[in-house]
């Protein structure tokens, strides 16, 4: 089977009788992250990497959640079964995390306390371990050259009358000298988007799915990542609650607003097919909300 065959149901049933005890459990596909998974009844999902760099990151994945266990208050997935669903494509079989995705289901302020204790465990998984399961490093983005991609952004967007283009000027050269990267560079999930995050009926994140994106970098990426996934303020009080001062929380808060304008503009433009517009447009909605902490001030 060649590296770019794509899994059918077929190679999903064919794979899953020999995984689990009588096989037969009911499937489907996956709708939300628009990746290669299946739902395996009520208790596990499927996963299939389709090329040779996926199969690397879902092996690395792997390794990191083992990691990660000790140290997050709140799930991550487990593997019941992996190998390779076809020569050198890797698979993995996990358990189901509970709950519903943050799309869906408002966090509550439990739920933030969830949150603080994840930006928490993050913070406290060292680097050197992580590093040699194959954890890339990145460096920090450039605020500067994002404003200038937002200015541009919304102004396309005013134009269309989705967005007042004047409310970027809050951002000022200033504002964007101060909000350089301040903390020590940790582990990152760095894909913190509302379809990774379960939270439970009474609005407690129960779980984080989907780490093949971590890196360690700048944590303001998980603060930006919160902000469009739960919004503005529920990122930044979880941001505190977990010990990041101001200017952390403020990086975090620009980097997902001017993200939230360049992709939105990009999708309505015509740039990037990514991304439902309505989606888009209520991550744009969430990552403005307005916060107390809108003054620069001293992390």
């Amino acid at each position: 089977m060649p590296p770019t065959e794509q899994p059918t149901a077929e190679t999903v049933r064919r794979l899953l009788e020999t995984l689990l005890p009588g096989g037969g459990a009911e499937t489907h596909p996956v709708t939300e992250g628009g990746g290669r998974a299946w739902w395996v009844g009520a208790r596990h999902v499927l996963r299939l990497a389709p090329d040779a760099p996926m199969s690397r990151g879902m092996r690395r994945e792997l390794r990191l959640r083992d990691l990660l266990r000790p140290y997050v208050t709140v799930a991550v997935p487990v593997s019941v079964a992996t190998g390779e669903w076809a020569p050198g494509l890797a698979y993995t079989l996990d358990t189901r995390l509970s709950g519903d995705s943050a799309e869906v289901r408002d966090v509550t302020a439990a739920g933030e306390e969830d949150l603080a204790g994840l930006l928490t465990g993050l913070r406290s998984v060292p680097a050197a371990r992580a590093v040699p399961l194959g954890v890339p490093k990145a460096a920090p983005r450039s605020l500067e050259n994002l404003r200038r991609q937002a200015g541009a952004a919304a102004r396309k967007l005013g134009e269309d009358g989705e967005f007042e283009a004047g409310r970027l000027a809050q951002l000022t050269p200033q504002a964007v000298a101060q909000l350089g990267p301040q903390a020590d560079a940790g582990l990152v999930h760095h894909a913190l988007k509302g379809e990774h995050l379960t939270v439970s009926p009474d609005g407690r994140v129960r779980g984080v799915l989907d780490w093949a994106d971590a890196v360690v970098g700048d944590p303001a990426e998980d603060i930006a990542g919160l902000a469009i996934a739960v919004g503005a303020r529920a990122a930044v009080r979880s941001a505190t609650l977990a010990g990041y001062g101001p200017r952390v929380c403020l990086r975090g808060l620009w980097l997902a607003r001017c993200d939230a304008l360049v992709r939105l503009a990009e999708r309505l433009h015509g740039a990037d097919g990514s991304g439902p517009e309505g989606l888009l447009r209520v991550r744009l909605e969430r990552a403005w909300e307005p916060i107390l902490l809108e003054l620069v001030s001293e992390g």
